[in-house]
């Protein structure tokens, strides 16, 4: 029967649905045999074949670059956050300030290292003498025949803060305390410099700045520094304005005597105007000196110079 395209359910009584399910229980019915029509496919085993060298050599190539890669990046940034905690540390640090003052203090400074690249350990200050005859290191033998007392040179009598219970020499200021290391410096001493002295200088002293002593900076004439001989000193032109108004006067210049007699770092300390101030520096940058000079060596070394300015 249709009705409307589609065929029309015939339903069952409930009693023949009930019958056949237990005939289908009791007695069950045989089915024909199960005739298999589809036909199996050959399937190549990737197993089997063999991989080309030269894809596992690329292969182990660009495993090996990727590898080095990472360990590169995180070599770098370790480096960076020791060179950040290196620079935090030293902008940190106090400069060491003589607990005695002296009349003629001497500038100038020291640096050491022995190109390690851990920061400088902690420890007391080495023995200060005018002429040391070891620089301060870490000593390989613990008990040498023949012993030098390591020293730096400082001018006497002087006392720097320091804690001589330390067991050990090294920087006071330092906040290594893990591993005995002289500094990533050069010529022996600790620190950052050069020249077996301690600190981030360069020589036999302490601290920043050069030649020896201490405080930074160069040297100033006096503690058995000589001062520089002027060699020449050509005179100095007016401005327009001063000449105009005859306007004349004295103008302080600082500035700093290299070892090689030559100024550098050229400023007014006491300026006189009128355009004189920039005619003086114009002048003093041509001068020549004879270098001072601290224990037979050339030594740089800062002065204050007079400009005269006068109208004949």
């Amino acid at each position: 029967m249709h009705f409307g395209g589609l065929d029309a359910v015939v339903e069952e009584p409930i009693w023949k649905t009930l019958w056949n399910g237990v005939q289908d229980a009791l007695f069950p019915r045989k089915l024909p045999p199960l005739q298999l029509t589809s036909t199996p496919i050959a399937v190549p085993d990737r197993m089997r074949v063999k991989r080309s060298p030269m894809s596992s050599a690329l292969s182990a190539l660009v495993h090996a670059v990727v590898i080095g890669l990472i360990v590169l990046f995180a070599i770098e940034q370790w480096h960076e956050r020791q060179i950040q905690k290196k620079q935090q540390a030293e902008v940190a640090a106090t400069p060491l300030i003589p607990a005695l003052p002296m009349k003629d203090v001497m500038g100038g400074g020291g640096g050491g290292g022995n190109h390690e690249t851990v920061e400088a350990s902690k420890g007391k200050l080495p023995e200060m003498t005018k002429r040391p005859l070891a620089p301060p290191q870490i000593l390989k033998i613990d008990n040498p025949k023949l012993p030098v007392t390591p020293s730096i040179m400082i001018p006497q009598p002087i006392k720097l803060p320091d804690n001589p219970n330390m067991p050990n020499i090294g920087i006071p200021q330092s906040t290594q305390v893990a591993l005995a290391s002289q500094g990533s410096g050069s010529g022996s001493g600790f620190g950052t410099g050069s020249g077996g002295g301690i600190g981030s200088g360069n020589g036999n002293g302490l601290g920043p700045g050069e030649g020896g002593g201490y405080g930074g900076g160069a040297m100033h004439p006096g503690g058995g520094v000589s001062a520089p001989v002027l060699i020449y000193d050509p005179d100095p032109e007016f401005s327009d304005e001063a000449r105009r108004a005859k306007y004349q006067g004295i103008c302080l210049v600082g500035l700093i005597v290299d070892a090689q007699g030559n100024p550098q770092q050229v400023h007014v300390v006491r300026p006189l105007g009128m355009g004189l101030d920039e005619k003086a520096i114009e002048a003093v940058r041509q001068y020549k000196f004879k270098p001072a000079m601290f224990k037979g060596k050339a030594v740089p070394v800062e002065i204050n110079i007079e400009v005269n300015f006068r109208i004949y």
